[in-house]
């Protein structure tokens, strides 16, 4: 795969923070925001992927979109009919 570069821009702490964080685990800072991005990457097409099965469940599902056979009236029992 080719690389490329980019550039971003940060403030001077978080630089100077993950500098740190690379030399403590025997990396790069660019590595580490490339393995972020990866991640991020990831999740965005697993969440996709699975939105897309879930819609798809949804549409092959059986016993959907029936007939509605009850009132609000039958669901809900206000005291009305409690002492009738």
């Amino acid at each position: 795969m080719t690389k490329r570069n980019l550039t971003i821009q940060l403030d001077e702490e978080v630089i100077t923070s993950a500098k740190v964080i690379a030399v403590q685990r025997s990396t790069s800072v660019s590595a580490m925001v490339a393995q972020y991005l990866r991640e991020v990457a990831q999740d965005a097409e697993r969440y996709e992927y699975a939105k897309q099965q879930a819609l798809q469940l949804m549409a092959n599902a059986e016993g959907h979109g029936g007939h509605i056979d009850w009132r609000r009236e039958d669901l809900y029992d206000r005291g009305e009919r409690r002492y009738a």
